[in-house]
């Protein structure tokens, strides 16, 4: 059971709109929600779950909106909150922005998606592709004869319409991987990790199956295979269109992919990684009146890859003024808001080094307060390329009208949270 009704409130606490979906809650009992709410905030005492008696509010904000959901019941928390925030994503995918406006001009749209997306406490289809077939924000044209459920809900598979019909079929693949990274000032590597995401653009017709292998360790260790070049996945989060049981079993990612864009897969890979791009830094001050920073970039990935959009931002003092730059490639400027010289290479091949130097003039009244110094940030984006090794070793594309089609797999490396700290 998740939740006997929905409100959605102002800031103020009043009641916008609302779906009681059990009937077993007097509706009234919400005027007690923002009170508790500014006693709460006023003790320093917040928390995502208010109780009123043997009632429950489950809350989230949202731009100027309170979106809480009610039970009397020992509900199961993590349902609830999931629901509020698909119910946002829901929204968003209707309204572009999810605020008190937007809510009061969409009234028939959002009780109708709110009717929809729960029924008697339980989710339903909460999925926004499948809701925009038959959510339309024109409004329901009046049909003769009795009402057809949409095809979709009364479907096995919830997230894809059945009599999809393409010319040409193919799907795209995208692996991305991000690299957050932390390097102290010294040089040793305190914190490093690779966030991997597989993103589908799938243009098939009818309802195909794909079979996706990778280069797992765990399944190589299954099949006895070599261990060499495979690579141990962590916290892996599938789209619900993925057989989990068949994977539990051997492993296979099999599935009916939704059409157009999703994502399939997300996992997490916590190894240290050797920075890919890696930064000296040396500021020299001179008699209080002038400061000199030296920054070295180099890349330390394979001669064939490339990173392209490289930009390294490095912090200066916040009174330092009259900027002058050199650079061995791309270009340098001063971000006065930021207090930093942003430093551009468009492309930045493997195995190279390149330098810049910047200048700057300082008041000539120092002021005694120590700076903190914060740290440098690296941005890139190298394509053809994978931090982990994952690897893409077949995308088999099955389907009963035995059409041919074209899978296309691409490998992108980009920079997350990304910082080399300085002395």
């Amino acid at each position: 059971m998740a939740a006997s009704a929905i409100f959605i409130l102002d800031l103020k606490g009043k009641v916008l709109i609302c779906r009681n979906y059990m009937g077993n809650i007097d509706i009234n009992v919400i005027d007690n929600f923002m009170p508790i709410m500014m006693k709460s905030e006023e003790d320093a005492d917040l928390s995502p779950v208010v109780i009123h008696g043997s009632t429950h509010f489950l809350w989230i904000k949202h731009s100027n909106l309170y979106l809480v959901a009610i039970t009397k019941k020992n509900t199961n928390a993590a349902l609830v909150y999931s629901f509020l925030y698909k119910i946002v994503e829901v929204f968003t995918e209707y309204f572009k922005s999810v605020e008190e406006e937007s809510i009061q001009d969409n009234f028939v749209t959002v009780y109708e998606l709110m009717d929809e997306v729960m029924d008697f406490g339980f989710p339903q289809t909460t999925d926004s592709k499948i809701l925009l077939e038959y959510i339309t924000q024109q409004g329901h044209k009046l049909e003769v004869g009795a009402p057809r459920p949409p095809a979709t809900v009364t479907n096995a598979v919830s997230w894809r319409s059945e009599g999809i019909k393409y010319r040409k079929n193919e799907v795209f693949m995208d692996v991305i991987e991000s690299v957050n990274l932390l390097v102290s000032a010294t040089g040793s590597i305190l914190r490093s990790e690779i966030l991997g995401s597989i993103k589908l653009k799938t243009i098939l017709s009818g309802m195909p199956e794909l079979r996706l292998g990778l280069n797992d360790k765990v399944l190589f260790e299954i099949t006895g295979r070599e261990k060499s070049k495979s690579v141990e996945l962590e916290d892996v989060k599938f789209h619900q269109c993925v057989r989990l049981s068949r994977f539990e079993n051997d492993r296979t990612i099999s599935f009916i992919p939704p059409d157009g864009e999703s994502e399939l897969m997300s996992y997490r890979l916590n190894t240290t990684v050797k920075p890919l791009i890696w930064i000296e830094s040396v500021i020299e001050k001179f008699s209080h009146s002038r400061v000199e920073i030296k920054v070295k970039a180099r890349s330390q990935f394979k001669i064939r890859s490339t990173a392209n959009n490289v930009s390294i931002l490095v912090p200066v003092p916040s009174d330092a003024d009259s900027p002058k730059f050199k650079t061995t490639t791309g270009q340098a400027k001063w971000v006065p808001e930021k207090n930093a010289v942003e430093w551009n290479i468009k492309s930045f091949p493997g195995g190279k080094e390149f330098m810049m130097r910047a200048h700057f003039g300082l008041p000539s009244v120092e002021s005694n307060e120590m700076e903190a110094k914060p740290p440098i940030t690296v941005k890139f984006e190298i394509p053809y390329f994978t931090v982990s090794g994952i690897q893409v070793r077949y995308l088999k594309i099955m389907e009963k009208s035995g059409y041919q089609a074209l899978p296309w797999v691409r490998y992108i490396t980009q920079s997350g949270d990304y910082q080399l700290r300085t002395n």
